[in-house]
């Protein structure tokens, strides 16, 4: 009956486990390839010039804390990607149960699931991180950063620690997520799954306040602390951060809920909408804000460096610290897109019911972008909040001076693309999600 609930819940519902596939491979991609990256500076046959040159650079601890940074990474944004897909079948899961299957039943047939993207995703992604490995030490090489002789070679422990950390965090995030809709009645995890528990949890709030709380008491150590040590410990304020802002996501989600009445009735149902969904949507937080605090504190820190020196930091330079942040970024934006299309999609009988009862195909997408506005500004100022704790006390440290600088250009940039990234997860699904006629998929998805 297992391997039967594992194969009618991946032939149901593909869309929903391609977004925890796609950052599953990314996140091998990752720790292959920082492992590949770092195993191959220490094992470089070089003259003893050449190895003090390197060790000077400095580039070997980078690849270390690239390593660590990324497995942090995994773990975190794998579980929560999962946790979004299996929430979706609560609906099923209270129905399985309702016809006899026992909780732990349930639980192994998601453990399953997980396990059957998990293992695929990581055998695509390892030679992708070998790959990417391979064209930043090229990078690193022709920009004179690290002396030629430093050849890829792929890491032997990749694989196994690839498949340990995604399959690992995807059953954690899988039968997280199944807890509660395998252990209550049937009844009641049906009644949930038709209407959502508007109640926010008082732990989870708990929990997120002293994330928050923590990483505010860390930011305030690191600016007393060695400013040496600040880079490397600001990753820590971060992630505390980031992950307190997802516990508290439902909270924060109707505190700026209500933006979504200022542009009138459509507003009003968004804002109706998000009161009902803020629990889903704020997976979206934690990769979300994540990509936008990791690219605030990057590049608000060369340009502060530069507006406070008056001269450009070297193009290696540059490249070097913006190439690792890039990667970060761009995993954490493609994580918080697969969480937000996994939530939308979610929605095509919500969507179907909208236009059947006379809401136009144009409505109902204006009540998507409207959600999808008050999220982003959800996520940036959450985002930049977290960024402002992180860096001024590293500026402070660094250049002295708690005044970030960025030019209008690059804030507007910055803007754009966040605001681009929420409607590529939400607008986009949704267009895809209603090409059929409604009464199409009212019946697909019961």
């Amino acid at each position: 009956m297992t391997s039967g609930l594992t194969r009618q819940a991946l032939r149901k519902q593909p869309w929903a486990f391609a977004g925890p596939f796609v950052t599953q491979c990314l996140a091998a991609a990752l720790v292959s390839g920082g492992l590949g990256a770092s195993s191959s500076l220490s094992g470089a046959r070089l003259a003893a010039a050449e190895r003090r040159a390197l060790t000077d650079s400095d580039i070997p601890e980078m690849a270390g804390l690239f390593v660590v940074v990324s497995v942090y990474l995994t773990m975190l944004i794998v579980g929560l990607t999962m946790t979004s897909s299996i929430a979706r079948q609560s609906r099923d899961i209270a129905l399985v149960r309702a016809i006899g299957a026992t909780p732990g039943r349930v639980r192994r047939a998601v453990a399953a699931q997980a396990a059957v993207v998990a293992v695929p995703a990581t055998l695509l992604g390892v030679p992708l991180g070998a790959l990417l490995a391979r064209a930043w030490l090229a990078g690193l090489t022709g920009h004179g950063v690290i002396p030629p002789g430093v050849m890829f070679h792929p890491s032997g422990a990749a694989l196994p620690a690839a498949l340990a950390i995604t399959v690992g965090a995807s059953l954690v995030g899988a039968l997280v997520a199944a807890v509660r809709p395998s252990r209550v009645r049937p009844a009641v995890a049906l009644t949930e799954a038709a209407v959502p528990r508007r109640r926010v949890s008082v732990v989870r709030t708990a929990i997120g306040l002293v994330l928050m709380a923590g990483g505010v008491v860390l930011s305030i150590l690191i600016a007393n602390g060695d400013p040496a040590k600040a880079d490397a410990s600001s990753f820590f304020t971060m992630l505390a951060m980031c992950v307190g802002a997802g516990f508290l996501g439902p909270v924060l989600l109707r505190l700026t809920g209500p933006l979504a009445r200022l542009f009138g009735g459509t507003g009003a149902l968004a804002a109706d909408s998000l009161a009902v969904r803020a629990k889903a949507l704020s997976g979206a937080l934690v990769p979300l804000v994540l990509a936008i605090a990791f690219a605030v504190v990057k590049v608000v820190t060369h340009t502060t460096s530069v507006h406070v020196h008056g001269v450009p930091d070297p193009a290696a330079q540059v490249w070097t610290e913006y190439s690792g942040t890039a990667v970060y970024v761009a995993f954490a934006a493609v994580a918080a897109v697969n969480t937000l299309a996994t939530v939308l999609l979610a929605r095509r009988r919500e969507l179907a019911v909208t236009r059947l009862v006379g809401a136009s195909r144009a409505r109902a997408l204006a009540v998507v972008v409207c959600e999808a506005l008050v999220v982003t500004v959800t996520g940036l100022v959450v985002g930049t909040v977290v960024a402002m704790a992180t860096m001024v006390p590293m500026l402070h440290g660094m250049l002295g001076t708690w005044t970030p600088y960025l030019p209008p250009g690059q804030l507007a940039a910055g803007f754009a693309a966040v605001t681009g990234l929420v409607l590529l997860g939400t607008a986009v699904p949704a267009l895809v999600a209603m090409r059929r006629p409604p009464v199409e998929s009212v019946a697909v998805d019961p």
